[in-house]
């Protein structure tokens, strides 16, 4: 049977054009900094985001935790939205690796206010853990998508320097909040001392992010990156697919954003399928199913006997994630065979 898969934009695999740039690639030995084409993907990462250097990295769980990392000391505090994918969906590695606490703060769509963070901040106590790091996450996974508006970044930015805490991004979806607002990556990420970058996503790179931050930062997360064991060696094989990535797939985006659209109105039409239209703002769509009677995990095995592939969201709910394995005529069809699946 053949599968349309909609369980996440990570199941994309390289295009021939991609894998002909992984076969051309010149390779080194990343670990001296010796690797030509890591080397390159790192200097054009940096100038894309505005940033003075910037490191590959095996996984954007790998990313965020090593900016973690470099940020904070054992005993200090992160802010995080509750469902952000660096407090949920990364092990219990802040916990884990850098012995640090996380405040979650439940947030609207993905985003929490300024006021909400003012409050979360800890007083300067001994007694309390120092408040060190703001984490937000653009786009929001969690919460299906959404966007993180730029005037309220702006306003995170100003609260956090005013109060001498570090501004962490994980943007391992930024392109597609770019590809959807038209604001650039340099722009975004302006405003935070860090950010995490994916490129196998939407992107279709068959492995890697990047961070990006200051020389001095990068130089410390290196030291991390080897400590945490992802120092490679000829992985420019790997960088040059990322390379073609970010020089081929950002534009056609879109065309995911707009069948995530479409998606999500067909199946907003299916009575006990209850989906906010308002968070389907780029490539994901959660679905709640607490009014149908089923349990999520039966939901998908019915879909998947039916050759549709998604994955559990949120509570009671499922998600479908569009991307560039998957065209407009598949994404039709599957809305179609679940339809004719639950009604």
């Amino acid at each position: 049977m053949e599968f349309i898969d909609l369980r996440s934009d990570t199941v994309t695999r390289p295009s021939p054009g991609m894998r002909e740039a992984m076969a051309r690639a010149e390779v080194g030995d990343d670990v001296f900094g010796e690797d030509p084409t890591v080397n390159k993907l790192q200097q054009k990462v940096a100038e894309l985001l505005g940033k003075e250097a910037a490191l590959y990295v095996p996984s954007g769980t790998m990313g965020n935790q090593l900016c973690i990392k470099v940020h904070t000391q054992p005993g200090d505090e992160v802010i995080a939205e509750k469902g952000c994918h660096v407090f949920n969906y990364e092990t219990a590695g802040m916990a884990f690796l850098s012995n640090v606490q996380v405040h979650t703060i439940e947030g609207k769509h993905g985003a929490f206010s300024v006021d909400q963070v003012k409050r979360a901040i800890r007083p300067k106590a001994y007694y309390m853990p120092r408040t060190r790091l703001i984490c937000m996450e653009n786009t929001h996974n969690r919460a299906g998508g959404t966007v993180i508006p730029i005037s309220l970044i702006k306003e995170m930015s100003a609260l956090a320097t005013s109060e001498g805490i570090r501004f962490h991004l994980d943007g391992a979806r930024l392109w597609n909040a770019c590809a959807e607002t038209g604001i650039t990556p340099k722009e975004y990420v302006s405003y935070f001392d860090s950010v995490s970058v994916c490129l196998s996503k939407g992107l279709g790179a068959p492995v890697g992010s990047v961070i990006a931050s200051s020389g001095e930062f990068i130089a410390e997360a290196r030291r991390y990156r080897k400590i945490f064991g992802g120092g490679m060696r000829q992985a420019g094989v790997l960088a040059a697919a990322c390379i073609y990535a970010l020089e081929n797939n950002i534009a056609r985006l879109k065309e995911d954003h707009a069948n995530a659209r479409d998606l999500a109105r067909e199946l907003a039409t299916i009575r006990g399928f209850d989906i906010d239209m308002d968070s389907v703002q780029t490539n994901i769509v959660i679905i709640s199913l607490e009014n149908l009677g089923k349990s999520p995990d039966e939901v998908l095995a019915l879909f998947k006997k039916k050759g549709v592939l998604l994955t559990l969201g949120n509570y009671m709910g499922i998600r479908a994630v569009t991307h560039m394995d998957v065209s407009t005529e598949q994404v039709k069809r599957a809305a179609q065979v679940i339809k004719e699946t639950v009604c």
